[in-house]
């Protein structure tokens, strides 16, 4: 199959003796090629006639040898079988393509966001359960044990609350989370005896599980992060694809269904139509005078200002909010008031992006630009009110900045809150559950309508109106702020994470129903690229903030004194230098005191220096050899250009006979170009020979036989 792949020639037999020479040629480069065999550009058949070529002669292949190629090859296919169990084992995977044809890469973007947020909370279930919960209930049956005998020393004779109302509705208990108070879910129910009196440390796979599922969403976030970077990044901010790649390379020719035809049409066309927009705007900021871009810069500082101040008065809104719902428990309306923190919070998230997408457009960004910047303000938004929470939370659990007699003697307000993991846990579960009724209610009750009502009657106002815009940063905030809120309940909500993937499984189906129904598509489609590379910046941003209070809270404030796993421990983290001090020789003892020493800390903090100093000079050297590599392909590309004007200016124009004089400029500039220069194919096997032609006297290598016009045929890379 090489040898006929190699020597045949559309539409003129070559001389034997030529294609011997050029198999002889192609296969000793191929047997003298340390290149590996399967990334060869070879039929199976081929590829294994090169591996035999490439084995010594008179040497057979020892059993070492076939071991360790079978290892290899055993290797490969589960790295393959675990990277397709890391997409998402396949979910979802006609649904997205759907999506992507339909509406462009960027709104798919947001459903395989979706996909990859539910394979992390998978994960962080599985991580939990095997090292928490069957240990727990399989090795250690759960024993609460006598209760703790002591008393609260409250001002002015005040006890904890108990005679909070109640009532006996199984939905107000599911959603006010008291009919899960006496399961897993929360902290207050995990107990352990003595760590002496047991194999299997339940307490310390409790404090690390919670840190091991928050470094290992780290990872898979940073991982994917880099892996989507623009690649504008890596080929400069000049770089511009070329359309005749997609005008002569898009289409896929083995689409054989009418169905299937028509989404890569609606492909093709948004692709289209991100790079027109691009180009539009670019050519619109390269005309800009002096005063235009002034008057950018203070539409920019006028924009952001007030966009500032809004995020400003929404963290205060939500502080008040929570102060003043935990302060007024015993008032007739604490059932109003459980939600409302959560309310106003979900009103600021509601109304603050729809204000950030409208005066960022004043701005006159390109598409990508803006989904981007509206993605920022945005986060800041989401972030600022959920760490304003925190604090509130904080600040009236825990007395953080506040004197109070039971937070000196206790370490927390033990007089309202006996078990302050578990109201804590309460609190982010409210806010998961009411995030995601929020947005059922908002799609099928504001979305469908408006969609209803927008078909049922014509008017001005109707299409004024008109169907909602699917708004991208919104969407992808809501879906980060809930994750947010899952990291920030590991430790207090163990279980939150099942919870928050069957939201995630619901969410996925709700918003492509509202995209394929109820929604319209941005009339400014962007790329996929950046904004995957923003969401995950966003992701890590919301991971960061949920890992700052919880490294707090377990390694500084006192657990409760009567529930949970830490009752005799002034910190969750005092179990580690207990387990220590129990379990471990005294060599390793003193080897973790030297690791957690000074004098371990400076050596490490230097060779860390010298490491990235290294990746730094590294990454430098990377990007000088990509200019030069660059202004390279240039020099070719300019230099290819060369060769087909001299050799158009000795080919025949049409019509105009057997003359081979010099062209005109008009005629040449008439001549179609072409769209891609011909450059060799990667992979492709060695140069070749110039094959034969017929003179230019006797064009049709006849004599006597009428020659039809010749038409301009550029040459390819290899016959150049």
């Amino acid at each position: 199959m090489l040898r006929q792949w190699s020597v045949q020639a559309p539409g003129e037999p070559e001389p034997e003796p030529t294609g011997e020479e050029l198999w002889e040629q192609e296969m000793e480069r191929l047997c003298s090629s340390q290149e590996p065999v399967r990334v060869l550009p070879y039929a199976m058949v081929d590829k294994r006639f090169i591996r035999q070529l490439r084995e010594p002669e008179g040497v057979k292949t020892s059993c070492w040898q076939q071991w360790r190629h079978r290892q290899q090859t055993a290797r490969r296919r589960l790295g393959e079988a675990a990277r397709q169990l890391a997409r998402g084992c396949g979910l979802w995977e006609g649904a997205l393509y759907e999506i992507g044809g339909l509406f462009g890469t960027g709104i798919q973007s947001y459903f395989t966001f979706l996909r990859f947020l539910l394979l992390l909370n998978l994960l962080t279930l599985l991580l939990t359960t095997s090292f928490v919960l069957l240990p727990l209930t399989w090795l250690h049956p759960p024993d609460r044990g006598p209760a703790l005998n002591f008393t609260l020393r409250c001002p002015g004779g005040h006890q904890p609350q108990t005679g909070v109302p109640k009532f006996n509705n199984l939905l107000w208990n599911v959603l006010t989370s008291r009919a899960f108070n006496n399961t897993f879910l929360f902290y207050g129910t995990y107990r352990a005896g003595p760590e002496s009196s047991s194999v299997y440390s339940i307490r310390l796979a409790y404090f690390l599980s919670p840190l091991a599922c928050l470094l290992l969403c780290f990872c898979g976030i940073l991982q994917r992060m880099v892996k989507g970077l623009p690649q504008k990044m890596f080929l400069g901010q000049d770089y511009r694809s070329p359309l005749s790649a997609k005008v002569f390379s898009s289409w896929d020719f083995c689409i054989q269904g009418q169905e299937a035809a028509t989404i890569k049409k609606h492909e093709i066309s948004n692709e289209f139509k991100v790079e027109l927009e691009e180009g539009r705007h670019l050519l619109m900021v390269q005309h800009q005078t002096r005063a235009q871009r002034a008057c950018h810069l203070l539409t920019y500082l006028r924009v952001n200002i007030l966009i500032g101040l809004l995020v400003v008065g929404a963290i205060s809104a939500i502080f008040w909010a929570t102060k003043y719902s935990q302060d007024n428990k015993e008032e007739s309306l604490f059932l109003l008031l459980q939600y409302l923190p959560p309310g106003v919070i979900a009103l600021v998230n509601f109304l603050g992006p729809l204000l950030f997408v409208f005066l960022v457009q004043l701005e006159n960004y390109p598409p990508n630009t803006e989904v981007n910047l509206t993605l920022i303000w945005c986060v800041v938004l989401k972030l600022a009110s959920l760490g304003m929470f925190c604090f509130s939370l904080g600040q009236t659990v825990l007395c953080i900045g506040r004197n109070k007699t039971s937070c000196e003697s206790y370490g927390y307000n033990a007089c309202d809150y006996q078990c302050w993991e578990d109201s804590v846990g309460e609190e982010l579960y409210k806010l998961s559950i009411f995030n995601f009724l929020l947005m059922v209610a908002f799609t099928f009750l504001v979305s469908l309508p408006r969609r209803l009502l927008v078909e049922r009657f014509s008017g001005r106002f109707w299409a004024w109106l008109d169907r909602e815009e699917f708004l991208l940063p919104k969407n992808v905030l809501d879906i980060v702020e809930g994750q947010t809120v899952t990291w920030m309940g590991l430790f207090y909500c163990p279980l939150l994470p099942l919870l928050n993937s069957i939201f995630i499984f619901l969410t996925f189906y709700i918003k492509k129903y509202t995209l394929l129904r109820n929604s319209r598509a941005s009339p400014r489609p962007f790329r996929a690229s950046s904004t995957i590379f923003f969401f995950q910046l966003v992701l890590i941003l919301g991971l960061l903030l949920a890992a700052a209070p919880l490294g707090y809270v377990v390694s500084s404030i006192h657990s409760s004194w009567d529930c949970g796993l830490f009752t005799n421990y002034s910190a969750p983290w005092q179990v580690v230098p207990e387990l220590v001090a129990l379990r471990l020789p005294p060599p390793s003892q003193r080897i973790l005191h030297y690791l957690g020493s000074h004098a371990f800390s400076f050596p490490l903090l230097i060779l860390l220096s010298l490491v990235l100093t290294v990746c730094v000079s590294q990454s430098q050297a990377s990007a000088r050899a990509i200019r030069g590599l660059r202004k390279q392909l240039v020099w070719q590309v300019q230099e290819k250009w060369h060769l087909v004007d001299d050799l158009s200016r000795l080919l025949p124009e049409p019509g105009s006979g057997d003359s081979l004089g010099p062209e005109s400029p008009h005629s040449r500039g008439s001549r179609p170009r072409s769209l891609c220069p011909g450059f060799p194919c990667p992979g492709s096997p060695g140069p070749r020979h110039p094959r034969p032609e017929p003179s230019l006297e006797d064009p049709a290598g006849l004599r006597g036989v009428p020659v039809p016009a010749r038409r301009c045929r550029f040459p390819s890379g290899s016959e150049l």
